[in-house]
This record gives C-alpha cells, structure tokens and sequence, in this order.
C-alpha cells in the first residue's frame, strides 16, 4: 500500500469549523483553556464556526459539577460557541450505527479473544520484548467458530502495510508505518462504543473541519484516520480533518505542568489569583503562539492577527509572575466601576462600591492582581481602634507621637480638604520642624492605614474624608 498523506485527501471546505472537546472529569485547566482559545480564534479569524463537545462517555468520572466548571470558565473568557454544547453520551447508539456500518462492510470484525487469553498474548510479548499489540487472531477467522453466545469485541481492520503520513499544521509532516497500528476495538461487548469511534463519528456529524488539540492526541490521529477513511469508503464525504498539534504547556523550570506550576483551574485565576479575563485571554494567546514582540493584544487585534502559522513546535513554559505582571496592566487599564464591584465581592458586606470606584485610580496603580487591590483598599473600611501592623508599629514609636500631634493640630486647620492643599501643608509643617516630609509621611501612614504600604498619603487623607483621617491621626498623636 502506498503512503498517503492526510491533506492530500481531505475535502477542501467551504468554511472552517473547530471544535473544544473536553472530558468533564474535573476543572478546565489552563492547558485546555488554551486548546480553546486556540479553536475559537482560528475559527473566528477565518469567519467559520467553533463548536463545544462534551465528552462525557466516562460515566464514573463524568460530573454535572465539572460540566459547570468546564461551561463557565469558557464563558468568563468570553468564549463563546455557535451551536449548544453536543454531549457524547447522547450519542451512543448512532457511534454503534458506524461500528456496525464498518462491520458489514468488512472494514472490522468481531473477536470473541476472552481477557484471558488476551493477557496471555501480551504476557508472551512481553517476554519476548516485543510491542504489546493486538496480533490479529480474530481478523480473519470465521465469526461462526466461537461457540453461540460468546461475547464479542468489535474491532477495526486496519492496513497493516504501508505508511500514513500526516500533514500537520503545526508538527509539520508526521509519518507512522501501519504495520504499528493495531486493530483496536471500536465497540466493545457490552455494545459501548469507544473513545477513537466517537471521537471520530462526532467530528464527521458536526461538520468538523479542523481538529486543534495537545500534541499528546497526536498518536490518536493515526488510529482515528483508518475509521475515517474506511468510512469515506463506504459513504463518501468524510473527508479528513486538517490536524494541528499543539505542543503542551511546561512549567517555568521546563518540567511537565502540575499545580506546583500553576495547572490549576480557570476559576482558580479567578477565584484564588484575582486575574482578570482579559489577561488570561491575553496571556494563553501568547504561551505558544507570537506575532513579532507584541505582549499585550487584545481580542479584536487576536481574532485578526491569530492563524496557525504562528504556533511555535516546541512546549510553552508557564510563568505565574509574568501572567500577574501582565494582569497589573488591565488592571489599570480596566473600567473603575468594574473593578470595584470585583473587588467589592472580595472585601465583603460592608465594602462601600462608590467609594472603591473613587479610590481605583490610586489603588491599582501598583497591584497586580483583584487580591493587592482588596487588600490595599482595607484601610478605607477598617474600623476605630486601628489594628496596627508590626511594622507599622515600630513608625509609631519615639518622637512619632508628638510629630503626629503637630500633623493633627495643622491640618485640623486646613479648609481645603484637596490632595494638593494638604501635601502644601504638610510640607510647609515639615519645613518649619526641619525634617524631610518622608519623616512625617511615615507615621502618617502608619496612623492612618495600620500599614506601611498604601497609596500616596495625601490621597489617603482625602479618600478617608476630614473626620476619619483627623480622627485616626488623633488616636496615635501624643
């Protein structure tokens, strides 16, 4: 047999369609978060359709809670899909319809190999210290020689001569001997079909075009493509995917990606790290994929510029530091009515959104993530008497007291409660007692946030209001 590749076979299409298909056996993590953005921009960018599958045929694993999970991570990234979600498990009898389909047709067989026997065969091929593989011992014997009643196996007869080649778009050409493929079942004896023949049926009845995945999936396109030629075969019009294989996700040091890392679940970005969607989009698009040295792009500037020529071949390495540096810029860029209400939920009860929204400017100046925010705005709710940090503390020993008195008694004075009123008369005290306004600010911060890190302090002052910033101040001054 001749070697084939897989583009030169597949149907050209008159638009593309893409696909997410996770297992919902726990949280989307970031790995498959990024096989669906991937999806979703390719699809986007060619004006096609992207489309969601849920792979729930793993009944045992399968949960309602993770389904959520999976449907509301994709939607606080603003993935959006253009068909309700297929679930494979509503789709089992139209799988054994193509079991049988290749059955009649002599594309596969039944094997009636007990377990047994077949743990014999590989417990000899392992002292052999050969493959562990099928060797065919049903492929063409005559069903009518197991006994009646014997419990089956349906599984597929694949070219056991020649080569397939794959075209990939991203590994580039991938060659495998068929002689390394076995004929494995595609439906087994209680009439359940398999994960390579649904996988296979649902991507041809859902107009599949594209299939963009982990380049872990990689081997299975080499088993999935005999179903899909042999079926071509019988019907026509099931043309081969266009494959491309994503390198996976490393961790910083290069390792394999585990929760050390960060392969943590999208709503732990959310939830835990105080990442805003935008910036995982953002992120994600770059682990992987580049346009010359643009770090920051947005979704409209992503769907135009993404395409898969600009997938690197090597594993991406994830960076939690770089995703939260890249986080502080939306940040500040981010609405401020928006951030409050966030930021709002994280405080609690009595969090006061107006007087967050005001306070934005100056609160995520510096921060990097929703939880520096929250935790730099604490001081605008905390209550009298201020708990006082250690560190902060120490600025409130010695003559601190007496300079704070000084502070309390001058701007007790001042009328204009501005940013700009109250630093010209801070520093004007400051001048008069011979000291830099640093020697001032810091037990002035101290008294009036319990911290020694906060905004700038006159902003400080205005955004407590006169009565609680002079009350505060008062609290600590000698």
């Amino acid at each position: 047999m001749a070697s084939e590749s897989s583009t030169d076979r597949a149907a050209p299409a008159s638009e593309v369609v893409t696909r997410f298909a996770p297992s919902p056996t726990g949280y989307l993590h970031i790995g498959g978060a990024r096989t669906a953005l991937f999806n979703w921009l390719y699809a986007r960018h060619h004006g096609g359709r992207t489309l969601l599958r849920i792979e729930d045929t793993d009944r045992q694993r399968s949960t309602q809670d993770a389904i959520d999970a999976i449907i509301e991570g994709l939607n606080w990234m603003g993935l959006d899909y253009d068909a309700p979600p297929l679930f494979q498990s509503d789709r089992a009898e139209r799988h054994a319809e193509v079991a049988q389909q290749l059955l009649a047709a002599r594309h596969a067989y039944k094997c009636f190999a007990t377990t047994e026997e077949l743990e014999a065969m590989r417990e000899e091929q392992r002292a052999l210290k050969k493959p562990l593989r099928y060797d065919g011992r049903w492929r063409d014997r005559d069903p009518g020689e197991a006994p009646e009643g014997t419990p089956f196996t349906i599984r597929l007869k694949t070219p056991n001569e020649g080569e397939i080649t794959i075209q990939d778009r991203v590994q580039g050409a991938v060659t495998v001997k068929n002689e390394e493929i076995d004929d494995y079942i595609i439906l087994r004896a209680d009439g359940t079909p398999t994960y390579m023949l649904a996988v296979v049926v649902d991507d041809h009845d859902m107009g599949v075009t594209h299939v963009i995945r982990g380049d872990d999936h990689l081997n299975n396109a080499f088993r999935q493509l005999p179903i899909i030629r042999a079926m071509n075969a019988i019907e026509g019009n099931w043309p081969d995917p266009i494959y491309a294989h994503i390198p996976l996700i490393h961790g910083a040091d290069g390792a394999k990606l585990s929760k050390r890392h960060g392969a943590l679940g999208v709503e732990a970005y959310r939830d835990e790290f105080g990442i805003l969607p935008e910036a995982l989009f953002n992120y994600l698009l770059r682990l992987g994929w580049g346009h010359g040295d643009r770090e920051e792009i947005t979704r409209e500037e992503a769907i135009a510029l993404f395409d898969l020529d600009g997938v690197g071949k090597s594993p991406s390495r994830f960076d939690l530091k770089k995703l939260e540096n890249l986080n502080g810029h939306y940040l500040r860029e981010a609405d401020d009515a928006r951030l409050a209400a966030l930021v709002a939920a994280r405080i609690g009860d009595h969090a006061d959104e107006a007087l967050l929204a005001q306070a934005m400017p100056v609160l995520k100046v510096r921060a990097k993530n929703l939880n520096e925010v929250a935790e730099g705005a604490g001081f605008l709710f905390a209550k009298r008497p201020l708990a006082i940090s250690e560190k902060a503390a120490v600025l409130l020993e010695g003559d601190a007291p007496a300079i704070l008195r000084k502070i309390y008694d001058r701007l007790r004075a001042e009328n204009d409660w501005t940013s700009e009123a109250l630093e010209a008369t801070t520093k004007a005290l400051a001048e008069e007692l011979g000291l830099g306004l640093g020697k001032l600010a810091q037990p002035m911060r101290a008294a009036l946030t319990g911290t020694t890190t906060s905004p700038g302090i006159f902003d400080v002052l205005v955004l407590l209001g006169r009565d609680e910033a002079l009350a505060r101040l008062d609290a600590q001054a000698a």
